[in-house]
């Protein structure tokens, strides 16, 4: 076991705990990368999940830290809605990750996270709780055995846990649990080598449909949650170990730049993966450098499609019930709960974009009357 920076969590530690919150995230990850697969046959899974696992596994050591890497996940909704093909796909990553590496160099997280209000930070982190809550709710209906299978679970442990010094494996219990009734049904996947990755160089006209239909999307997205609300999560878990959110942004143009050309997909940070990891018993990068030797295994040495659908979509769906609630709880961190519900529910109606725009009218209205009213008259 290497050394620990800190008991409120750092450095590399590989222990229970921090094998539990490893796959603490995964609910949210597989079904993404699953479904942009299923719908956009000419990207190879397995490349997507090679460069997800190199990257948690840089990471952990990076910041030594458990923060996540996940797929762009506005990105990953307009592909699997529209059927968008791979040059579309990596040409988003590439001005994505020009973007973030270009602001994270000049301090421009910085810059837009002293004038974006906390409140719509943590709208943003409600909004997606409600966001999980509805797509966990969308697994449970499907597999509603295996859901309540799946919470007893995670309840029990939970309980044990606060009670006992009992380790909460949960979220792995389940899912070793989900893939082992998978294959009593279903039978063994095939064994498949991973074809080695590829130059994927796009064309004009890719740029052009990725940056509308696929940055734009994703810009508000990634500033708010995955550098500005992962940035002040840090803070919030690890008040002494807290990441700025330039650095968070230089990290996510440096893995698009560097994964997307080479058929990764978009990737990024995020609050709610870091909330789900920490939920499970993450507390160092021993939690991504774990999760990444999984999603290895995965890559290298299985067909990703397979393997993922022999987990009963119960499972996902009760991890996700768990991530929504532990990113919900620090969105009551606020100082104004207009602004955060406003956007938490604005998010779940019309979509993120326009509740974070709306959000930031809303709360820098409330600055001009609350500067109005100070003012002597």
């Amino acid at each position: 076991m290497a050394e620990s920076t800190g008991t409120g969590g750092g450095g590399i530690r590989i222990t229970l705990e921090e094998i539990a919150g490893a796959v603490g995230d995964f609910g949210t990850i597989f079904p993404i990368l699953l479904g942009v697969a299923i719908v956009c046959p000419d990207v190879n899974v397995s490349h997507f999940f090679l460069f997800l696992a190199a990257w948690f596994i840089i990471t952990g050591f990076y910041y030594r830290l458990p923060i996540p890497i996940e797929p762009m996940k506005a990105i990953g909704a307009v592909v699997i809605a529209e059927g968008l093909c791979a040059g579309e796909i990596v040409a988003s990553g590439i001005v994505v990750g020009v973007l973030f590496l270009v602001l994270g160099l000049v301090g421009g997280m910085t810059w837009l996270g002293d004038r974006i209000p906390k409140s719509v930070i943590r709208g943003v982190q409600a909004g997606l709780a409600l966001l999980l809550l509805k797509t966990s709710f969308g697994y449970i209906v499907t597999d509603v055995l295996v859901a309540a299978l799946s919470i007893a679970i995670i309840l029990v442990f939970f309980v044990a846990s606060q009670r006992t010094r009992i380790p909460d494996v949960s979220a792995l219990l389940v899912l070793v649990i989900g893939l082992g009734a998978g294959i009593a049904t279903q039978g063994m996947p095939p064994f498949r080598l991973m074809p080695v990755p590829s130059l994927v160089l796009p064309a004009p006209v890719d740029f052009i449909a990725g940056t509308w239909d696929l940055v734009l999307p994703q810009i508000p997205l990634t500033i708010a949650n995955a550098i500005l609300a992962t940035s002040l999560l840090t803070y919030d878990l690890f008040p002494k170990k807290g990441v700025d959110p330039d650095r968070l942004s230089r990290t996510i143009g440096a893995m698009n730049l560097v994964s997307t050309p080479l058929g990764g997909f978009p990737m990024c940070h995020g609050a709610g993966g870091l909330a789900a990891m920490y939920r499970f018993g993450a507390r160092t990068g021993g939690a991504n450098i774990v999760a990444g030797i999984f999603i290895l295994i995965f890559a290298v040495a299985f067909a990703p499609p397979e393997v993922l659908t022999l987990i009963p979509f119960g499972v996902f769906g009760a991890l996700l019930v768990f991530v929504a609630i532990e990113l919900g709880k620090h969105s009551a961190k606020t100082e104004s709960y207009l602004v955060t519900a406003v956007i938490a529910v604005l998010t779940l109606v019309i979509g993120l974009t326009f509740a974070f725009i709306i959000g930031m009218i809303l709360a820098y209205a409330q600055k001009w009357r609350e500067k109005g009213r100070a003012s002597p008259s």
